[in-house]
């Protein structure tokens, strides 16, 4: 743990509050002054442009990128002179497929490798990704494409009528409240970012009534944060009448795949339908919710593809970084799956390319003994509620072990059912063993995985290491 944090974690909660509104004025100075706020008016007007000059705009960053990759990366200097691949070959979004697919483990092997000639870390900012898998990556983003991203975000917020005034309950992986605390409050105040910070690795059934009888005393506006925890509070809501109290304005989720049966339980317990933003910190891709429930692919700021996959009909979400000239990512495995739209127009009116869900992660798969692999589980359970949580645990293919967390008075017909609707999915040869816990257990950045392997890369996505 950094120094800074085992200082926060000393000091008196007022003081913590104090501490987390002076670093959210100092992110809120550095990353939304006037240039952001110049290049959000930017990136609202290029939502007016026809499709095709839209798209234009794209495939000229494309060319620009790829030749600054070339000349000034390292990595790509050697993979393009390895592969006979000439940068004024690739002239828009379909020339990318001569390019390798890399994914995070390569990144990682050769960082160094990947940061352009052009630029000092002096020059730049800190970015990181939470790695869900253990596989974290810090690396160095400009400024300018830091601010880029933002726009884009808040660009997403704005169309469903989010101000930057409105308060905010956050419920995402910061550690805001010391995990050895065990009493309320589990939450702290950010005061120039608006935001109530909820602590995500407290949430427990015993405290449940405190997060939620502290939604009801603020009646914040706007609810975000992790799809999982905010099912989670749903359903409490649902299940004990509970409520919050009032309907709030807003709710949009990030850093996890928002499934169907969690917008229905959010909607259910709070009266509002949950829109969700799909971003990485490595600036790759980025996809946005419409009021058709449809994901609209943000073109003016990466180049995503979908390639398909072994997992069904689903496809690899591989994208390309547009905006960030110091850490240079081409044709990178987002390891997200998505499921491409039958209709070539959308409800809402934008146009373009748009996805209908992401599916999950490839490591959110199960390997059947004949090779088959299944994506989309977490759709299995929506129907039985007599379990709180579930997720699938594999160490070798073709058998499973089911972690469950069962509701009070869950009997053994309720067993038969969940057993009876993991069968229809996983096929009669799948070893299935039912295993009851009393939680399942988030991942360091608060998140939750569907499923938990111990299976190779190569094994669950059926592709070579780094193809």
């Amino acid at each position: 743990m950094p120094v800074r944090n085992r200082v926060y974690e000393t000091l008196p909660i007022p003081m913590q509050n104090l501490a987390l509104s002076f670093a959210g004025w100092w992110v809120q100075r550095l990353r939304f002054g006037r240039a952001f706020h110049a290049g959000l008016r930017s990136a609202e007007a290029r939502l007016e442009l026809p499709v095709d000059v839209f798209c234009a705009r794209r495939d000229e960053r494309i060319r620009s990128y790829v030749a600054h990759c070339e000349k000034t990366v390292p990595y790509w200097r050697r993979r393009f002179r390895e592969l006979g691949i000439d940068s004024r070959d690739v002239t828009g979004l379909s020339d990318l497929a001569v390019l390798p697919v890399i994914n995070k483990e390569v990144v990682r092997d050769n960082l160094r490798e990947f940061y352009s000639e052009d630029w000092s870390a002096a020059r730049c900012w800190s970015r990181g990704t939470g790695g869900t898998t253990g596989a974290s990556l810090r690396f160095h983003a400009t400024p300018a494409a830091v601010r880029e991203q933002w726009a884009v975000w808040w660009r997403h917020w704005r169309r469903l009528g989010i101000t930057q005034d409105a308060w905010c309950a956050y419920f995402v992986g910061l550690d805001v409240v010391p995990r050895r605390q065990h009493g309320p409050p589990f939450w702290r105040t950010n005061r120039p970012r608006r935001q109530i910070a909820f602590s995500v690795f407290h949430i427990r059934p015993d405290t449940l009534p405190l997060y939620v009888a502290e939604l009801r005393r603020r009646q914040l506006p706007w609810l975000h944060g992790y799809p999982s925890v905010l099912a989670l509070v749903a359903r409490y809501c649902l299940e004990t009448g509970d409520s919050i109290g009032y309907c709030p304005q807003w709710i949009t989720t990030g850093a996890e795949n928002l499934m169907p049966h969690q917008v229905a339980r959010i909607k259910r317990a709070f009266g509002v339908t949950p829109r969700q933003h799909y971003g990485l910190a490595e600036g790759v891709a980025n996809l946005s919710e419409c009021s058709a429930g449809n994901l609209h692919i943000d073109e003016d700021f990466a180049a995503v593809e979908f390639v398909p996959s072994a997992v069904g009909d689903s496809h690899r979400l591989i994208g390309t970084n547009l905006s960030n000239p110091a850490f240079c990512l081409l044709r990178y495995d987002t390891g997200d799956l998505a499921t491409l739209s039958p209709s070539s127009t959308c409800a809402c009116g934008r146009p373009g390319r748009f996805c209908s869900t992401i599916d999950g992660r490839k490591e959110d798969t199960l390997v059947l003994a004949d090779g088959t692999r299944l994506g989309r589980l977490a759709h299995i359970f929506e129907q039985i509620d007599s379990i709180r949580e579930a997720q699938f645990v594999q160490t070798r293919p073709g058998a499973v072990i089911l972690d469950l967390v069962p509701r009070t008075g869950f009997t053994p017909a309720d067993e038969a059912a969940v057993l009876a609707a993991a069968r229809r999915r996983l096929g009669a040869t799948t070893e299935i063993d039912i295993r009851y816990v009393s939680s399942i257990p988030r991942e360091p950045n608060g998140k939750l995985r569907f499923v938990r392997s111990t299976l190779s890369v190569a094994e669950v996505t059926g592709l070579d290491h780094g193809a």
